[in-house]
């Protein structure tokens, strides 16, 4: 892993979704514009999308997500990668056979969209249940995926900052996610790997465990990071963040 930047997932930051309140979310939108853009030009020879799902591991190319469920007739695919095992004479995948992405990684692929993306991208989902082991047997898989690797991270904070929260208040919640803002700014791995998942959950932090990942890659990758924190937070009562990394 050579980069990486973190970024959230709400499905507000489509254009499409968001109607007459879509201004409210362009300093959120641009930044984390910024990040893909900086990302990019990391000259990677691959790029790896991770964010919080219903299991643990990859998801197989071709894979699409799609906003229909938030209210919008608009799909993005995730191209087919390395991680695809048809084989030239295969039929393509019917419709029905395709994987879907989860919200996190279709927030991930919609960004990429935004971008002239000409490399191979894969991605990969983590369980908010995924045991220590779990989540560092994924994060030596995406560390060891290729030479020089681009990781785009997708992940919430707490969504629980005030009485209009999803998650209603919670006094903790500003402790937490300022601790979160350190440790992206400070590219801290042992902060992100010290996230209590009992917390979190109650906190109902959508990104505590792909941040984890992302701590373990760096970890493995070695030498030390720099971070610096673009965007932090809370327009609906839940933290964003958008933060890169990079070797120092």
């Amino acid at each position: 892993m050579v980069a990486a930047a973190v970024c959230p997932h709400p499905p507000l930051i489509v254009p499409e979704l968001a109607g007459a309140a879509v201004a409210e979310l362009d300093d959120l939108r641009a930044a984390a514009d910024a990040a893909v853009a900086w990302l990019l030009a990391s000259a990677p020879d691959g790029l790896v999308l991770l964010g919080s799902g219903p299991a643990t591991g990859w998801i197989v190319p071709p894979a699409i997500g799609t906003f229909r469920p938030w209210g919008a007739d608009l799909s993005v695919p995730l191209p087919a990668g390395p991680h695809d095992s048809r084989g030239p004479d295969d039929a393509p995948a019917r419709p029905d056979e395709v994987p879907a992405l989860p919200l996190s990684l279709t927030v991930g692929a919609w960004l990429l969209a935004r971008h002239r993306v000409r490399l191979p991208v894969d991605a990969a989902q983590v369980d908010a249940e995924a045991t220590p082991a779990e989540l560092a047997s994924l994060a030596r898989q995406v560390h060891q995926h290729r030479p020089r690797l681009a990781l785009l991270v997708l992940g919430d904070g707490s969504a629980c900052h005030g009485t209009k929260a999803p998650g209603y208040d919670d006094p903790r919640a500003g402790a937490y996610d300022d601790g979160v803002a350190r440790a992206l700014a400070g590219a801290d791995a042992e902060a992100l790997l010290g996230l209590d998942p009992a917390l979190s959950a109650r906190l109902k932090v959508a990104g505590r465990a792909p941040w984890q990942v992302l701590a373990g890659a760096a970890r493995a990758a070695g030498g030390d990071w720099r971070g610096d924190l673009i965007y932090h937070a809370a327009p609906y009562g839940v933290a964003y963040f958008v933060a890169t990394w990079e070797r120092a």
